[in-house]
């Protein structure tokens, strides 16, 4: 094939074209003239996904080059004490989708309506090339859920009345340093002899007790179990300072890393004094002065070298250390003392440190007390909204309990709805005048998504879907990632979304609008599994956020009509007319280029115009009928089309193949 006929058909300069084959594999010199013809094919077929790669190679290197030039022009924005998502990106001037996107990536689920705290909105403006400066406030302009609500409950109590509570300890660090294994060595260390089971339920915190090497007196320590930074950021976005102490995490083998150093950004912003676990000592490699060196270079100077930062070497797999690190939080304690306090007879407020739904047991949610002290059968505010009444108090053994005290965490059970992580619940023995009796509704529960392009028209492919996720906080970040999906195509529509178990009603629901219902870390109850099962209800659940939007996403493509890309496979000159039927015909002709194939179709070009279309049946060399002729070869035709072949006529033969179709990602909400 000349290089001019495959420049055509690919729509480019030869230039380009020299350009581009080394990057797709192809050797071929640029003083090339023409191309074998199979190497041609195959370019030909290889050109939509190397655009498609390219596409987004250049998107990628758009964002980062938007960054980079946002970090040299150092653009700089205004940020409040408190901002949605939708806010931040509207300031910001970046699709929503990509702010949620970012947000992910770092660990933190937000909807679009979600508020976040200043310092999370700064690491997230940084990670996208903006500097930034804080927004001066004017007095009463901060929401309520903002301000430390706890602090200032404290601030009015008695002085006097406060007293020393068990410290509340966060753990923090770089995926794979050994967060997880610290917890667990922390765990199995110190678990008194002769509990049943130990711990037996995991409710996202949970209560240690210590002996002292010197004194013996026995201390108590509060650890937040949360996976990675989400639930910490989160609570403090909504005015939850729950932690008095971080454990940084860092590997001895492998030292500071993007997630480390991410971590004690939060921290600092949270103002807790930090202890750095220089785990995996006991690996080849470790070298704990490499990580102490690294510390130092961003000012964290270790207290052997000089400096405050606290430093405990440990092997969380082997237990090594695990004793002085527990020593150390309650040194860190009693230099804190004035602050690690509360008052048991005051005000009762406790933050929500894990919300689920549970099949058996409904609404669950692990609150730690702050301060009062929470009793069996209070009422449950949030917000000065009624959220339920504590029906059942367990700690983290399953032990049952009457009355929870500051610093401690306790599994709730009678919440009616499930509440966000981080926020502050009031507990009261008798409900105010002024309190809504009545539940807070949920803004997403009804909700349907639809798309701008108005109402449903003749051959748009519809899609009905019913979610259930396991907390509200899921609910909301799913939904506002399935609005950026929508084409003129289709028709999507939420038809249902709660929390909870899959049950029979849902799946009669999904059955009655032609719905696939996909489940969040949820279970299937028995009875929903048999009924699908019956009526042909597609039921799929998912653990991790992106599988379940990649899924919905392939199912809307997989209805988009296929794109036809035609490849040309070669031409031919007819030069006889052997005999002519009805719509078939015998030729014989001469290949021009290419190749000819028996059973593809071909048109029909007379004195420069197409005229028709038609199908090569037969192909025949001598009286052998053969399945292939290649370029300058002579052979018969069997043709088939209700246009009669003249001689002089060319025939191009061509192929074509269904190219898949994909979703374009939008904002994800109108601006009004």
């Amino acid at each position: 094939m000349n290089v001019t006929e495959l420049t055509r058909r690919l729509k480019i300069t030869t230039a380009q074209l020299y350009e581009h084959l080394p990057q797709m594999g192809f050797d071929v010199g640029r003083r090339a003239i023409k191309i074998d013809d199979t190497v041609a094919m195959k370019i030909i077929r290889s050109w939509s996904q190397y655009q498609s790669t390219i596409k987004k190679q250049r998107e990628q290197e758009k964002d980062v080059a938007e960054i980079t030039s946002r970090r040299e022009e150092k653009k700089s924005i205004l940020l409040p004490l408190v901002i949605t998502v939708r806010e931040f990106s509207s300031r910001t001037n970046l699709p929503v989708t990509k702010v949620i996107q970012t947000l992910m990536n770092n660990g933190i689920l937000a909807a679009l309506n979600e508020k976040i705290d200043f310092e999370t909105a700064a690491i997230l403006a940084e990670d996208l090339g903006f500097s930034v400066e804080k927004e001066e406030v004017v007095e009463g302009d901060v929401a309520l859920f903002q301000k430390d609500i706890v602090k200032e409950a404290l601030a009015q109590e008695d002085p006097k009345k406060l007293i020393p509570r068990p410290p509340v300890v966060v753990v923090m660090g770089h995926v794979d340093h050994g967060k997880t294994t610290l917890l667990d060595s922390i765990r199995t260390a110190t678990v008194a002899k002769g509990e049943a089971g130990g711990i037996t339920q995991h409710i996202g915190a949970y209560q240690l007790k210590k002996t002292m090497k010197k004194s013996g007196e026995e201390r108590t320590i509060t650890f937040i179990d949360t996976p990675g930074h989400e639930a910490f950021t989160t609570m403090r976005s909504r005015g939850a300072k729950v932690a008095d102490i971080a454990i940084l995490v860092v590997a001895a083998d492998d030292g500071l890393r993007p997630q480390t150093h991410e971590a004690i950004k939060i921290i600092k912003a949270a103002e807790l004094p930090m202890i750095v676990a220089i785990n995996k000592i006991d690996k080849p490699g470790a070298t704990i002065e490499k990580v102490k060196r690294e510390l130092s270079d961003i000012g964290l100077i270790p207290e052997d070298w000089g400096g405050k930062t606290i430093c405990v070497p440990i092997s969380a797999k082997e237990r090594i250390g695990i004793d002085d690190m527990l020593e150390m939080i309650i040194l860190v304690n009693d230099l804190n003392k004035e602050s690690i306090v509360a008052n048991p007879q005051g005000k009762t407020l406790a933050s929500v440190i894990e919300s689920h739904v549970d099949k058996n047991e409904g609404v669950v949610a692990t609150l730690l007390v702050q301060n009062g002290t929470l009793k069996l059968n209070e009422y449950l505010l949030i917000d000065n909204t009624l959220f339920g009444k504590a029906r059942s108090l367990r700690d983290y053994r399953g032990k049952p309990l009457t009355a929870v005290m500051p610093s401690q965490p306790a599994k709730i059970i009678g919440l009616k709805n499930a509440p966000h992580v981080g926020s502050v619940i009031t507990a009261v023995r008798v409900l105010p005048r002024d309190v809504e009796k009545t539940l807070k509704l949920n803004e997403v529960r009804h909700a349907v998504i639809t798309p701008r392009h108005g109402e449903k028209k003749e051959g748009i492919a519809v899609v009905n879907l019913i979610l259930k996720t396991d907390t509200l906080g899921s609910l909301e970040a799913i939904v506002t990632s399935l609005l950026g999906l929508e084409h003129p195509e289709i028709r999507f529509t939420i038809v249902g979304k709660e929390l909870g178990t899959i049950t029979s009603a849902d799946v009669l629901t999904a059955h009655a609008t032609g719905s696939f219902i996909a489940g969040f870390h949820v279970p299937i109850s028995p009875s929903a599994a048999e009924i699908a099962s019956e009526k042909g209800v597609e039921i799929k659940t998912y653990k991790i956020i992106y599988e379940l939007l990649d899924d919905i996403k392939e199912r809307m493509e997989k209805l988009l009509r296929p794109h036809m890309v035609r490849t040309e496979m070669g031409s031919a000159r007819i030069r006889a007319v052997f005999r002519t039927e009805t719509r078939s015909m015998i030729v014989g002709a001469v290949v021009l280029q290419g190749s000819l194939t028996s059973g593809i179709h071909a048109t029909i070009e007379r004195k420069g115009e197409t005229i028709g279309e038609g199908k090569i049946v037969k192909l025949q060399s001598g009286k052998n009928q053969i399945e292939q002729v290649g370029g300058g070869q002579e052979c018969g035709i069997e043709f088939q089309s209700k246009h009669a072949l003249m001689i002089d006529d060319v025939i191009h033969a061509y192929k074509e193949d269904a190219m898949k179709r994909e979703l374009k990602q939008h904002d994800g909400f109108q601006k009004d």
